[in-house]
């Protein structure tokens, strides 16, 4: 059992579904348990695809539900280029047989508090999806900021423009005021954004890899990365491969010599002008201790290959 101990918190699209296999894959730490957010899909879908890929790679891990809104509204719709990129279901339209396991009873807000009270510095959050479930449980106990060891968080762009606006990354752009909150805590943050994740590609030579495992989730995997390069493609995203923007979180959060980071006070606007842009905040630029990192470069050629020797190793045997 490795001493670290890891919670997912996932709004389970197809690069949080190659997050979610990474994290299981690499020893050095546990994953505890995965907390369900809204984003790339509706809450009780994104539940139910962790679910379903957990089974597939063999796994018996407790999901749990986080909020299904921003903490700014009172619903959630899909975003239609949510859809197109992720597919209808989340996880490029490939289908998984109905989960056996059960979303836990617990509240997904609960358990962060709980693991942080149990771990402490060993407990590493890593949120690639909005910041809602995190903000509530600073609400609920402030004291967790001091507990938890570290926050790798996929969200935002400092030196990069953003992706749903000029200056917005779409996971913080759902919850801006759920993101300030969690940025200007106390929590020790690594914000792994656009500054990085765009340079992590994947193509189809990495996918026929997992493919000719000819195992029921490398053929999975392989089918649902494949839609995601595709609408990459389509989309004018990028034509040479998908970034695989989670992934790289879950590995700066187990091995932060990835990437090169850059100690900042950050916070998020919230102001319709701007909103949901992630900078520095000129007002706390003397504090002693910025608490968060922000990732400003990467080792891709170090990175993806880990992160393809982890899965192919992972999907090899499942």
């Amino acid at each position: 059992m490795a001493t670290k101990k890891m919670i997912l918190d996932l709004d389970t699209g197809v690069d949080d579904a190659l997050a979610l296999a990474y994290a299981i894959a690499d020893p050095a730490v546990d994953l505890i348990g995965v907390v369900a957010s809204y984003g790339n899909n509706l809450l009780e879908q994104t539940a139910k695809n962790s679910l379903q890929l957990l089974e597939l790679l063999g796994q018996n891990i407790p999901v749990f539900k986080g909020l299904e809104h921003s903490s700014t509204s009172d619903h959630f719709n899909v975003m239609q280029v949510s859809k197109e990129i992720h597919g209808n279901n989340g996880i490029g339209n490939i289908s998984l047989p109905e989960p056996t396991h059960k979303i836990q009873t617990q509240d997904g807000v609960d358990f962060i508090i709980e693991a942080a009270h149990q771990y402490g510095k060993n407990l590493i959050i890593v949120p690639t999806g909005p910041l809602t479930n995190l903000a509530a449980a600073l609400h609920k106990d402030p004291q967790i900021s001091h507990l938890i060891g570290n926050v790798t968080l996929m969200g935002g762009a400092l030196t990069v423009e953003g992706n749903v606006s000029d200056v917005a990354e779409a996971n913080i752009n759902q919850d801006a005021e759920a993101a300030n909150e969690v940025f200007t805590s106390s929590l020790p943050i690594t914000m792994v954004g656009l500054d990085v994740t765009l340079r992590t590609l994947l193509t189809k030579k990495e996918t026929a890899k997992w493919r000719q495992l000819g195992t029921k989730s490398g053929i999975a995997y392989a089918d649902l990365t494949d839609f995601y390069i595709d609408a990459y493609y389509n989309l004018g995203i990028d034509k040479h491969g998908c970034a695989i923007h989670d992934p790289l979180a879950v590995g700066v959060a187990i091995d932060p010599t990835f990437v090169t980071t850059l100690a900042l006070p950050m916070k998020v606007i919230t102001e319709e002008h701007n909103y949901a842009r992630t900078i520095g905040d000129k007002m706390r630029l003397n504090t002693s201790h910025p608490n968060v990192n922000v990732a400003i470069n990467v080792d891709k050629e170090r990175f993806v290959p880990n992160f393809m020797e982890h899965l192919t190793g992972l999907l090899a045997n499942h």
